[in-house]
């Protein structure tokens, strides 16, 4: 039995126990506390009992990662790695991987059958499964989990959160006994700050010992942008000073823009962060770096590097990225200013983090962080056996109160929510092995299902109190034991009566003016008025003081039994929106021709092969041939244009692409035309992009122009081209193993591919 050369703390010990009893658990514990030792217990488990271990990541870059260090600490041969792009080893006894791949394999269709791909495998590690609350991917660790064979022990771990008992119980409901171990122990403490910038040379203590906001922190002074003051201002250069003065360095600067992560690198480039030796190492460093990537040479972000300074986002290209890691994990970068992608996942703890403002902009304007958000970033202080005590340093700014961040330090963790949605590939993949009612079981077991009574609990309540209202106003008493129906029946032949008499008397005064006496209908309408009246008082209402009342609780009645039943309908159609959806991707493909008699076609089978944003519309491009003729950089710009998204503002290629790309867009169009009406005929909004700004730019790369060149013709950053280029890469790689795909479109993907995979696009 392997034993840690380190004493475990008392959630690991409790995690090692119930693995060694054959039990999934769910190990939910701050970030840092060392949750990673627990999936290397399995690991260990895995290679002694001559059995296999999958372990998923959320991200790429984070599956290199563990792959490159599980092969160092077990030797190459036993670790594998499997990525939308890479397949190394996979028959290894230790499979890295991300979520997305091992949720198809789960489908047996794409990755062959669902009996060879787990073969021997008794673990699967979740890494970062609160993942689930991503808004784009949550969907698949569901998928994941509830696919899952009973017979393997899933591990899941993840940050601490709210519900973390709800989702092991559903776990437990949906795959096998399951135990949380859950702990809120830090092993390195943190310690908050607050930097007020009218005191520019200290940090203050954000809380006081007994947890109230310390007194001495002021709100900061509103001023304009455009005032002299507020342009002599350095607050980011003026708190790396003071962390450097108190030696808490080195940190990371979360800032929630690409731009001012550059803008804060340049500002703190001529501080004096690092020692003589310190620089000497780093030139060292960086020398054999750019040995690998000469194309970095004239990198205009090199010399912030030699003062130990660096940004990292999504915009910069990833191998400097890498370059940025590798100096910061060596401890010779002092600060690197950071988006907030850099908290998920990267192995890049710091002494301390500075956190530049607790509300960001997104698309729909701006708003505070969550708890969850702030922990993440937050917990990426302190690391363990370096550092005591971790530090979090939270910037003043004009838009939000010392009260407001307080009271975001002391919060609870957000709960998690499902995220679980159907996709056209979910219906095409489920209905190739189960029939439609097996179907809707497996649909029932999500997480958001099962979740749901929490989810509808405003609605539910409302519900309740509308039934009470309802009781309350039916359980009022009649003083003669009067029905409701002989109320209605009294209130009709009274509505009657006041008709009836009204006639009478119109009839009674013509008569009159006329000078007819006892005219016949006169007399008519006035003995049926009479005996109306009479009919009127069998009934005490005529008497009763409640009537009124009664007749008012009536229409009250009224109106909150069709409120009840509205609220019912509302209840029971948001509990089965999982199943509605299912069904509505259902019967688009019925209508398509990707199932016939709930079985997928040929067509169906190459869908649901398919990862992209919209399988169908990529699908019914294939099937239409409109990729049949076009050249490798004339398919490559036409998916290119496919996977850009929607630009925020409206915006038109840098220089025109190929009249065949063109052409083809333009028939694409007419797909997404129809797909669309469908679409909004069945309350489903999944996307279909056609954006071609990146079109002309993947033309000219593979065609051989230089990347410097294509990097100046647009705004964009160069991490952006990359990022788009992998994503064309993605659904080519997808064109050369998919059927129904003509041999032409496969050799020119195959060729597109080999083009557009060269430096600097090549480096994960």
């Amino acid at each position: 039995m392997f034993k840690f050369d380190f004493e475990l703390d008392d959630f690991q010990k409790e995690a090692v126990e119930s693995i060694n009893a054959g039990n999934s658990i769910v190990v939910c514990a701050p970030t840092g506390a060392g949750k990673t030792c627990i999936a290397e217990h399995a690991i260990h488990r895995a290679l002694e009992e001559n059995t296999r271990l999958f372990y998923t990541t959320p991200l790429k870059a984070l599956s290199n990662q563990k792959f490159y260090d599980f092969g160092r600490k077990y030797g190459e041969g036993n670790v594998g790695l499997l990525t939308g792009d890479t397949s190394i080893n996979r028959e290894a006894p230790i499979v890295v991987m991300t979520t997305e791949v091992f949720r198809n394999m789960l489908y047996g269709t794409n990755f062959g059958s669902l009996k060879d791909n787990l073969r021997d495998v008794k673990y699967v590690v979740l890494d970062e499964v609160h993942y689930m609350n991503d808004e784009q991917r949550g969907t698949v660790w569901e998928e994941s989990i509830i696919y899952c064979p009973n017979s393997i022990q899933i591990i899941a771990l993840s940050a601490t959160i709210a519900n973390s008992q709800q989702l092991c119980d559903w776990i437990n409901t949906v795959h096998s006994n399951t135990k949380l171990i859950y702990t809120d122990f830090r092993p390195v403490p943190l310690r908050h700050y607050y930097f007020d910038s009218s005191k520019p040379t200290e940090i203050l203590s954000l809380l006081t010992p007994d947890g109230k906001l310390n007194r001495k922190i002021k709100p900061e002074k509103k001023m304009s942008y455009y005032s002299r003051q507020a342009k002599r201002r350095n607050t980011v250069k003026d708190v790396i000073n003071v962390l450097h003065n108190k030696n808490m360095l080195p940190a990371i600067f979360f800032t929630f823009s690409r731009k001012k992560c550059d803008e804060n690198m340049e500002k703190c480039s001529d501080l004096h962060l690092i020692t003589d030796d310190e620089a000497k190492q780093i030139r060292l460093e960086i020398q054999e770096f750019l040995k690998e990537h000469t194309y970095l040479e004239n990198n205009k972000n090199l010399e912030y590097l030699y003062n130990g300074v660096a940004s990292h986002h999504a915009g910069l290209l990833p191998a400097w990225k890498l370059l940025v890691e590798r100096l910061f994990q060596k401890g010779l970068i002092k600060v690197v200013f950071a988006t907030e992608t850099l908290a998920a996942g990267i192995n890049m703890p710091a002494r301390t983090t500075v956190i530049s403002a607790i509300s960001k902009r997104t698309d729909s304007g701006h708003r505070m962080l969550t708890a969850n958000e702030f922990l993440q970033m937050s917990g990426r202080a302190g690391r363990r056996g370096m550092d005591k005590i971790g530090y979090v340093v939270v910037m003043g700014t004009q838009f939000q109160s010392p009260e407001e961040v307080a009271d975001l330090v002391k919060s609870s963790s957000n709960p998690l929510e499902s995220r679980f949605s159907p996709s056209y590939s979910m219906v095409l993949n489920l209905l190739q092995n189960l029939e439609l009612n097996q179907a809707k079981e497996l649909i029932l077991k999500s997480f958001g299902y099962f979740s749901s009574n929490d989810r509808l609990k405003p609605i539910i309540l409302q519900q309740l109190s509308c039934e009470q209202t309802l009781n309350k106003l039916k359980s009022e008493k009649c003083p003669f034991n009067l029905s409701t129906d002989d109320l209605l029946k009294f209130n009709a032949i009274k509505e009657k009566y006041i008709v009836f008499r009204k006639l009478t008397r119109t009839l009674q005064k013509q008569a009159k003016q006329k000078g007819v006496k006892e005219a016949p209908e006169v007399l008519e309408y006035t003995e049926k008025t009479r005996s109306i009246r009479l009919e009127m008082e069998k009934y005490q209402c005529e008497i009763c003081r409640s009537y009124k009342k009664h007749m008012k609780n009536l229409e009250i009645i009224k109106r909150y039994e069709k409120r009840n039943k509205e609220m019912c309908k509302n209840i029971d159609k948001q509990k089965d929106i999982y199943w509605n959806k299912f069904l509505a991707h259902k019967d688009i493909l019925e209508q398509m021709g990707y199932l016939d008699n709930l079985c997928p076609t040929d067509a169906g089978i190459m869908c649901s092969m398919v990862r992209a944003e919209n399988e169908l519309f990529l699908s019914e491009i294939i099937l239409k041939g409109i990729l049949d003729e076009l050249l490798p950089y004339e398919l490559a710009s036409v998916i290119c244009a496919l996977v850009t998204e929607d630009m925020r503002t409206e915006v038109f290629p840098c220089s025109p692409i190929s009249k065949n790309s063109r052409k083809a867009l333009n028939k694409i169009k007419e797909i997404r035309k129809k797909i669309s009406i469908l679409q909004r005929e069945h309350d489903i909004d999944t996307e279909m992009y056609i954006n071609s700004f990146y079109s002309p730019l993947i033309e000219q790369w593979i065609l051989d122009t230089p990347w410097e060149d294509i990097a100046k013709q647009v705004d964009s950053s160069e991490g952006d081209l990359v990022r788009i280029f992998k994503r064309t890469v993605d659904v080519l790689r997808q064109l050369t193993i998919l059927p129904n795909v003509s041999d032409n479109v496969k050799q020119n993907a195959k060729e597109a591919i080999n083009a557009i995979l060269k430096e600097p696009v090549d480096i994960d």
